[in-house]
């Protein structure tokens, strides 16, 4: 019985796939599936129930599972430990992060964090924000990054930046060619809105209602890529993030107006578990992280250029319904030369 094994097989369990579980551990999927047969041999119990769909674990490979989890945990720990004797940063730096961050934002800070310690990688999963927290607390994930990070006194809260809102339309929009737009500028605009449940809505729907102001909501969606999706097709406008729309409005597809209505940012954060000891390559990421936020854009920083990388996922059709969030993983290996 060999690491690799159980961390093929925890990956197995986690992400609910032989398949995926077998290109995250590097392998094929015939040769993940031969591996945990010969685990289940070896141990004499069955950790899957491949009846089902998506694959599960058994009770017994539920148990297995927590017991692995924790001996992988404790070998990573292991091994930075003598990665910092040595000098050397090493091991893995497990990052969830919500998609509008994750697959943009991250890999400017991943390539340099891993040329810099080539014997360390960084695993980024692209989750919906519950599951950002979920993935922390319950140790799937180092580290997460999320907006409007929860209270919870079993998390570590590190602010990281806070990124100005703006109005974004269709370029043909009445508002688009304005160099400010007011917030009676919205008065019974069509408005594709986020979805209730997210943090990022309440915190609109407040700063409209203080000011007097009435949209109509006209579509919901749980993700910023679905919203510009149907702005594009001049459903509605919205107000996003600023750094969201920076593509879209360098080619554009989409028109950015500075909003003159105060306190509307959206704070981006990092969250660990409170208490846990930090291996080495996660406090060094973690520093690379606010190294970065610190100069592009520091927290307390409310100010709105004229023009406006951060886009939620993978392209989608056109909307006409609410689409509901799926699952991203990218995992990123050291080699020669950087990612």
């Amino acid at each position: 019985m060999q690491l690799e094994t159980l961390k093929l097989f925890c990956d197995v369990v986690r992400l609910r796939s032989i398949s995926r579980g077998a290109t995250e551990s590097g392998v094929t999927q015939s040769a993940a599936s031969q591996a945990i047969h010969q685990l289940e041999t070896e141990l004499g119990v069955q950790l899957l129930d491949r009846s089902r769909r998506p694959v599960q674990a058994t009770q017994e490979g539920r148990g297995f599972y927590e017991s692995c989890r924790s001996l992988l945990a404790g070998f990573e720990r292991a091994r930075g430990d003598l990665a910092t004797s040595g000098q050397r940063v090493d091991g893995t730096v497990r990052v969830a992060a919500i998609y509008s961050v994750g697959l943009h934002d991250m890999s400017r800070h991943m390539q340099p964090f891993m040329a810099m310690h080539p014997h360390a990688r960084v695993l980024l999963e692209c989750l919906h924000p519950h599951k950002v927290v979920e993935a922390v607390l319950q140790d799937e994930a180092d580290l997460g990054i999320l907006s409007y990070p929860p209270a919870n006194r079993a998390l570590e809260v590190l602010p990281l930046r806070e990124e100005p809102m703006v109005l974004v339309c269709h370029p043909t929009h009445r508002l688009a060619r304005r160099r400010l737009a007011q917030a009676s500028d919205l008065e019974g605009e069509r408005f594709v809105a986020f979805d209730h449940d997210l943090p990022i809505r309440r915190a609109i729907d407040r700063v409209l209602r203080q000011a007097g102001v009435r949209v109509e909501v006209v579509m919901q969606f749980d993700n910023i890529e679905t919203i510009k999706q149907a702005i594009a097709i001049a459903a509605g406008v919205s107000i996003l993030p600023r750094p969201a729309v920076a593509k879209e409005v360098g080619i554009r597809a989409l028109g950015a107006v500075p909003l003159a209505i105060g306190g509307l940012v959206r704070p981006i954060a990092i969250i660990h578990r409170k208490g846990r000891r930090l291996p080495q390559a996660v406090a060094r990421f973690i520093d690379v992280l606010r190294t970065a936020g610190d100069s592009a854009a520091p927290v307390g920083s409310h100010v709105v250029p004229a023009r406006l990388n951060e886009a939620d996922p993978r392209p989608s059709p056109p909307p006409t319904r609410n689409h509901a969030s799926g699952r991203e993983r990218n995992v990123a290996r050291p080699r020669a030369g950087g990612p």
